[in-house]
């Protein structure tokens, strides 16, 4: 398993921007696909935003979509998610989770395909 440590969460105001950051601890973090996943208090973990290890395929959720972007350094071993536009309803416990993948352009968007996951960072958007 791979380590992942959240951070970047925050309070903004709606319209506003956060950029989350995942720092992963393998030395091997080229070969995993990132993605984040969002949980609301009393709501499901959701899926939010996925990025191949080559970070050269992307894949988000209908409500982020043209808001948020994924983006990952390799070099640095750090997956990016910045939010823009901001909405209340983005409110939500953030996690990031990795997966080795065999091939490059492979994302995961399922939560039962990741074995390691972060332990989340609080995003609260205000109106």
């Amino acid at each position: 398993q791979v380590q992942l440590v959240e951070s970047g969460g925050g309070t903004a105001q709606a319209g506003g921007s956060l950029r989350l950051s995942c720092a992963a601890s393998v030395r091997t973090f080229s070969f995993y696909a990132v993605s984040w996943f969002r949980q609301a208090p009393g709501e499901e973990r959701k899926f939010v935003a996925a990025i191949s290890r080559s970070g050269l395929r992307t894949y988000y959720a209908d409500s982020v979509k043209g808001r948020f972007t994924i983006s990952r350094d390799n070099a640095k071993n750090t997956v990016y998610l910045q939010m823009n536009t901001l909405k209340p309803e983005d409110t939500a416990l953030y996690y990031c989770a990795a997966e080795f993948s065999d091939s490059s352009g492979r994302y995961y968007y399922f939560a039962a395909d990741f074995a390691s996951w972060g332990q989340g960072t609080q995003v609260t958007v205000s109106s």
